[in-house]
């Protein structure tokens, strides 16, 4: 009995060592999903809104924008698609990252500056994103607020 015991008690120690990773992992995903987080906004600046929310959108991807329900899926990619950013450039950067356990769940928030010829505007965003098969980080949700001043 006291065999079958520990025998089973090893087997839930190894399989809960396999599927809770090590902090230092915990720390690479999340360094992962704040450089994906950060280079979703470099394309953005570089060449253009419309492009990086495409190449970083999943293909679930949910918008939260105002005046809008929910945009899931491909209705989201069909949004993105007729956004004309053309004398808009929007940056953001993200001042906090967290990642799931399972290192395939995270979401990333911060703030965010808007430019037109114009004028500018800042705000806050929280972007929800999963790793894809390939290993990449794409979001799955994204939303932001303005009002920060400038």
């Amino acid at each position: 009995m006291q065999r079958t015991l520990l025998a089973f008690s090893i087997f839930l120690l190894g399989l809960a060592a396999c599927q809770t990773p090590a902090a230092g992992d915990k720390a690479g995903a999340e360094e992962s999903l704040r450089h994906a987080d950060i280079a979703f906004s470099r394309v953005s600046k570089e060449k253009g809104m419309r492009l990086a929310f495409l190449a970083y959108a999943d293909s679930t991807a949910v918008l939260l924008r105002q005046h809008h329900y929910p945009i899931v899926g491909p209705e989201a990619v069909k949004y993105i698609e007729r956004m004309n950013d053309s004398g808009i450039t929007l940056t953001w950067e993200p001042t906090f990252v967290e990642v799931a356990a399972s290192g395939d769940l995270g979401y990333t928030y911060g703030t965010y500056t808007f430019t037109t010829a114009d004028t500018s505007s800042r705000g806050t965003y929280v972007t929800i994103w999963k790793k894809s098969a390939s290993g990449g980080w794409k979001y799955v949700l994204d939303s932001g607020n303005e009002g920060l001043g400038k």
